[in-house]
Order: structure tokens, then sequence, then C-alpha cells
């Protein structure tokens, strides 16, 4: 039987709490957390289906509607203005026909659609479709059912209403009482489209069933269908989805008004409603700004995670049970090498196997003495080691040699004598070690820092050393200073590095020192010209210490170059954008700028790129493994392939935006025709219709030859045409406020287009129909 101090009940005490308290922290984490988490998907769940709830209404229901309004005004199989533009000359077929338009429509959408009516405010008469033809609308029988959204109307500033839900019979003209209604809410709206309520020449009417939104909430909102109301902006309910008591329905009037004072389109919170806690949310319906009010019990929530709470316990126990049963294997595992251990030291030491001895104080002293002659043996090798020397060096460069005498610093760096003049070269092989592959990186340093240092020089000496950031530092030493040697010694230091490497290499050189101790100061040097090798890519050997001063100018690159940038390519203006990027880089390579600066114009370009990019969600193809443009532009190694790089990204980045734009090019034209025939007396031109379809004026106007196989200004022309036909033939009206209606400031302009369209003036126009009249009633 062990003792309670041996390794093995040390090990076997540390793995059971390890284990024990990871597994309750996992446990305590995972079953907050994901109670927590999942309780709010459940919510953020609820939110979505009443925001698609919402759209389906939306799109299926109250879009319909509107869209049948647009469908009517436009059509011209009937005459919607029968009543408003004659007086008692109506003939009985013109009645019938445009009352069997009115069925048309209503069998076309009877899912939707209760009724049609068309109401005359001048002669007080309305055309059903239900009821046919009334004259004194507002007194006849049965008005009381549609006077609600009739008497509005006609005192309206506003060209349309939408009327709550009133529940109606399926035979208004009957006399007694009946429980079979429909529930019906109305969408009226006046004609001509820009006319208000009391200023229209007719009102149309489309009566909406109310179980057409009921089926949509009750299909796609089945758990909260008995807690959902739709209210308007007053708070009144619009339509309730149920029959409720008064004590129910007036349980939810608080959490109503609050929801109304927040003021927000959509939204959901907490709210304790009675003695129960609820998740109340809402959505905003746009056509109408009436609001989707759903109060929900919060143990519906709560009661769905209880499951995943359980889930998690379980799946905590098991890892408990699982992590002991591995801590047992692993103890025993971990105490036989130290068994083992033990009884190899008790042979050495001479200790009886019998005698008790704590197991880790014998290990211990058994390491300590270990250690003393370790310690000795590391002083004999670290004295010559390769570590020794590349620390003796960076110390060098970076001007902090360590306090020891000379010649230990001079054996250090294997320098047999003290030369007259010192140099600092420096090269940019990290690119190109990089590429050469990560298995092949020591043999690629360790041949090239060999062969450099086995070079055959005649009173000079080099040090190479590998730097941290993957750059290679030459020490030239030498008796005799010159820039023809040190352009030599350049030369040769390259023609090395691409054997080993590859040719795309660079050098800089920096001052000549008198003493080996003052080499951080030539190193300095060519750091600081190595930062123009990105500039200058096409100069191998930086020795021209005229680009130090650049160091210290303060000349900026012109922001309106930035600015310009960024504006092009939001304007997708190619070439204008690539122009920049030019102007930019001539900018740096033959201006005073320093290098850091340059950067971080640079940087400040991709950024903005970016920037465009993110606007309109495009996703960047990888080039470099990076997912994201900085990373990519940090990866290239000079300004030339920045500029090619940037130049390429940003072509691909607007060729494939206006292809994915030109998929829009069809549904925006619909739009601008629409609200070109809604229009046809406004301004129309380009630039007009085009800040309504958010497109440019050039654009648009590229997009109506492709699309309509006619300009821009023809197809204009021929829709105001059109409709001063319809004028003429319809209405009694002169010449000069026929060209006023259909957009022409000038009625010679307007005679001269009617002539080219039609070959006549509208005067001939006129008498030809008259003539045409009179010898058919002649005959």
């Amino acid at each position: 039987m062990k003792k309670w101090s041996s390794a093995w009940a040390g090990l076997a005490l540390s793995y059971g709490s390890i284990v024990i308290v990871i597994v309750l922290l996992i446990c305590s984490f995972f079953y907050i957390y994901f109670s927590r988490s999942y309780n709010e998907e459940l919510r953020n769940k609820n939110q979505l289906i009443l925001e698609n709830t919402a759209r389906t209404i939306e799109g299926t229901v109250l879009k319909r509607v509107q869209q049948m309004y647009v469908d009517l005004s436009l059509n011209k199989s009937a005459n919607i203005r029968l009543f408003a533009d004659q007086e008692d000359r109506n003939e009985l077929n013109q009645v019938v026909d445009l009352q069997e338009l009115l069925k048309a429509k209503v069998a076309a959408n009877t899912d939707i659609v209760q009724g049609i009516h068309l109401y005359y405010p001048a002669r007080n008469i309305m055309l059903s479709s239900l009821y046919g033809l009334r004259y004194k609308a507002d007194q006849s029988e049965g008005s009381v059912y549609y006077a609600d959204w009739l008497q509005e109307m006609r005192t309206s500033k506003h060209n349309s209403l939408w009327t709550p839900v009133r529940h109606i019979p399926k035979d208004i003209f009957s006399s007694q009482t009946s429980e079979n209604t429909n529930g019906l809410f109305t969408y009226a709206h006046s004609y001509p489209f820009r006319s208000t309520g009391e200023t229209s020449d007719v009102i149309i009417a489309i009566d909406v069933k109310e179980e057409a939104v009921n089926a949509i909430i009750e299909n796609m909102m089945p758990s909260q269908y008995q807690h959902t109301v739709i209210v308007n902006a007053a708070g009144n309910a619009v339509s309730r989805l149920q029959e409720q008591s008064a004590g129910q329905s007036d349980m939810y009037t608080a959490s109503l008004k609050r929801t109304l004072e927040l003021g927000h389109a959509k939204g959901s919170f907490d709210e304790k409603i009675g003695d129960a806690p609820y998740v109340v949310s809402y959505q905003t319906l746009p056509s109408t700004q009436w609001m989707i009010y759903s109060a929900t019990p919060s143990s519906y929530y709560y009661e769905q995670s209880i499951m995943i709470q359980k889930l998690i316990l379980g799946i905590c126990l098991i890892a408990l049970l699982i992590g002991l049963i591995l801590s047992a294997v692993l103890v025993r595992a971990n105490y036989s090498p130290i068994k083992r251990l033990v009884g190899r030291i008790k042979d050495l030491s001479g200790t009886a196997s019998h005698q008790v001895t704590n197991e880790f104080r014998l290990i211990d002293n058994a390491f300590l003495h270990l250690k003393e002659q370790v310690n000795h043996l590391e002083e004999t090798v670290h004295a010559n080691s390769a570590a020794v020397r590349h620390k003796a060096v960076l110390n060098l460069l970076q001007g902090n040699p360590e306090h020891r005498p000379w010649k230990e610093e001079r054996a250090a760096l294997g320098i047999a004598r003290q030369y007259k003049e010192y140099c600092c070269m420096l090269m940019n092989t990290g690119s190109a070690i990089a590429e050469s592959g990560t298995s092949k990186q020591p043999e690629a340093i360790a041949k090239l820092m060999h062969g450099l240092e086995c070079l055959s020089l005649q009173d000079s000496r080099l040090i190479a050393e590998e730097l941290p950031d993957k750059r290679f530092a030459v020490i030239l030493c030498t008796d005799v200073a010159s820039e023809a040697l040190l352009d030599k010694f350049a030369e040769l230091l390259l023609a090395e590095t691409r054997q080993q490497l590859q040719p795309d290499i660079q050098l800089s050189t920096g001052c000549w020192v008198k003493d080996l101790r003052d080499i951080h100061q030539s190193f300095n040097e060519a750091q600081a010209l190595m930062k123009y090798a990105y500039l200058l890519p096409e100069l191998h050997i930086l020795k021209d210490h005229s680009l130090l001063q650049r160091e210290h100018s303060l000349d900026e690159i012109p922001q309106t170059l930035l600015a310009k940038f960024r504006d092009k390519l939001q304007s997708r203006q190619l070439d204008e954008a690539v122009s920049t990027i030019e102007q930019v880089v001539e900018l740096m390579r033959e201006g005073e700028f320093p290098a850091d600066y340059c950067h971080f114009i640079l940087s400040n370009m991709v950024f903005i790129y970016s920037d465009a990019a993110k606007n309109v969600r495009y996703k960047h193809p990888l080039q470099f493994g990076h997912p994201d443009l900085y990373h990519e532009y940090t990866n290239l190694h000079d300004i030339l392939a920045y500029r090619n790089w940037l130049t390429a990204s940003i072509t691909t980045f607007i060729e494939e935006t206006e292809n994915r734009n030109s998929d829009r090019a069809v549904s925006t034209i619909e739009l601008a025709k629409q609200y070109i025939e809604a229009n046809l007396s406004e301004d129309l031109s380009l630039e007009a219709v085009g800040s309504k379809v958010f497109l440019s004026p050039k654009y648009l106007s590229k997009l109506f030859k492709e699309e309509m196989g006619v300009t821009y200004t023809d197809y204009v022309t021929s829709r105001r045409m059109e409709q001063a036909k319809l004028l003429i033939e319809n209405n009694n009206m002169t010449i000069d406020r026929v060209a006023s209606s259909v957009g022409y400031g000038t009625t010679a302009y307007f005679i001269k287009r009617f002539k080219e369209m039609y070959g006549c003036t509208p005067g001939n126009y006129v008498r030809n129909l008259s003539s045409a009249a009179i010898s058919e009633a002649g005959s």
C-alpha cells in the first residue's frame, strides 16, 4: 500500500482535481451560455417569423391591392371616368362593360378581394361589382356598410386611405339581421392619381377580406396567433385575429401604448402583462403604417430550452466520467517512468530500496546535482557557440555592445585583428527566403552565410548574420575604404546571394566608420536606404545617400488625388481611377516624400478601395490566401507590383459590379416607365427621372436604348402623344390645355410633334373625328 506522500498519490490527486474542476467549469459555462443563447435564438427566430409574416402580408395582399388600383386606372378597355365625363348620355352597354371589368378583376383576385366600387363624388353615383349602379349612393339602402370610406374620402386632403375592419352581412339588402358576416377593410384611392379625395373625379375602393390577412398570420405564426392583433397609428385595433373578451383585450392596452410610444418600425422587448411575463414583438406594414403586435408568454421560450439544459448536463456527466477514467490511465502511465527513475537514482546513490524516502525530494536533489554539472559544461560549449556570435552581432548593430574586453568581442565575431574601416551592407532577402519553401530555409540560409564568410578577400573580411526580420546584415571590415571597393563588394554579395536564393535581391550600403563599435551608425543608414527599395525596385544597390534627405521632407501627396480616387471608384469610372493610381505612384517614385509617408498613403488607398467594395458587398478573390485587402497589400514586394495589383483588382471589381448591376436593369426600366406614365405633365428630363430611380442620366439613357430598343426621348414623346390623342378624343379641351396636360410648354412645339407623329395637326385631327361622327349618324 503506497504512502499518501508518494508520487503516485500526488499524481492521482492532481489529475483528479484538474478533471473535476475543468468539467465543472465547462458544465457551468455551457449550462449558462447555451441556455441563454438558445432562448435568445428562439426570440430572434420569433422576431424573424414576424418580419417574414409582415413581408408576406405586404407582398401578397397590400401591394397586390394597390397594383389592382393601378391596373384599373390604366385600363383602356372601359371608361373609368364614365359618370365624371358625361351627364345623362350614358349608354347602358358602357355601364355594363365597366361593371363586367370590375367583376372580372374581383374574380381574378377572389382569394383576397370581396368587391370593387367606383364612386363619382360630383354626381353621388356608385358603380359596384357587388351592388350594381346606385344613384344617391350615400343615402341608398345598405349605404351604412360603406359610408366610412365614402364620407372620409369625399373630404380627405390625401389621395388614399385604408379603413379598419368592419363586419358586413353577405346580403346588405336583407331586412333581417344575420350573424353570417364578412370582415372587410377597404383601400380607397382617388382618380386621377395625383388628385386628393375632395378634388377627385372618381374614387376607386377595393374591399379586402380580413380572412386573407388572418390566414397568412395563422399559417406563419401558429403559436403566436392567439396573442396577435393589428393596430393603426392611434393604437386602435384594425383587425383582431380572434374574438376576445373585454377583459382579455384590455390586458394588452398598456403594452400597446408603450409599443406605439417607442416610435420604431420593428422591435422586441420584455413586458409584464397581467401577472405573467411576456415577450412583445412588433412589425410595421409600410403600405398602411399599421402595426402587427404579438405578445408571447415567456414560458414558451424556456420550455423549449429545458431539453438543451438536460442534454448539456448529461454530456458534462459523461465527460466527468471519461475524464476520471483517463486520469487513472495517465496516473498509471506517468508513474511508471517516475518509479523507474527513482529506482535508478537509488541505485546510483546507494540508497536502500526499502528505505522510505519522499520520491519528489529524491528526484529534486538528483536534478540539482545534475544541474551543477550541466552548468559547467554549458559555459565551455557556449563560449564558442553560434548563439554568442549572433548575439554579439545584434548588439553591435543595435548600438549596445556587451561590456567585456574587446579581444573577447573580436573572438566571438571571429575577427583575428582590428581593421581601419568598417561598413554595413543590408540585403533584403525576406521574400526570397519565404518563397524558397519552409523545409529549405535552414539549408539555404546556412549555405549563404557559409559562402559569404568563405569568400577569398585581400585585406578584408566579411561578417554575415541573419536578422530577425529575414534580412541579412553583412559587415565589411577592410584597411582601405573607397566607394569603388564598396561597389565591388556589393556586386560580389549580390552575385553570391542570387546564386543561393533568387535574382530579385536588393542591397543598401551604410556609411564608413572607424570603429567596429560604431557600426550601428552604418547599419541605421543602410536600414533607412532600404526603405526606398520598395519605391525604387529597379535599383539593385541603394547607395545614394541623398535619399536620406527625404526622411526629413514635409512634402505631402495632394489630398485631392485621394478624394478623386474615392469618387472615381464610387462612380465606377475605371480609366480615371487607374489614372489616379498611376499619378500617385509616379509622384512617390519621383518626388521627395518620406518612405513611411508613402506607405501610409498607399495603405489609405487600399482602405478606400476596401470601403468601396464593402459598400456594395463585394467579395474579393484571394490572391495571396489572406481574407482582406490589407494583408494582400502587405505581401507586395514593391510599388510597381502594388500598382499592377491594385489596377487589376479594381478592374475586376468594377467589371463584376457592373455585370451584377445589369441584372437590375429590367426592374429599373419598369420603375422609370411607371414614373413617366404617372407624370406626363411634369418634367421628364433624364436628370429628373434618373434621380427618381437612382441612376445617372447617362446610364438611364443607355438602359432605355438597350432594353427598349428606342431612345429615351422617343419613348417619352410617344407616351405624351398617345395621352394627347386620348385627351383630344375624350375631352372638350383646347389644344393649349392638351399641350399643357402632356408636358409641353409651348403649343407650337406640341403641334409640330403631333404632326410628326400622326401626320396631321391636332385641329385637323379633331375635325376628322367630327366628320366621321356625323357620317356615322347620317348613315
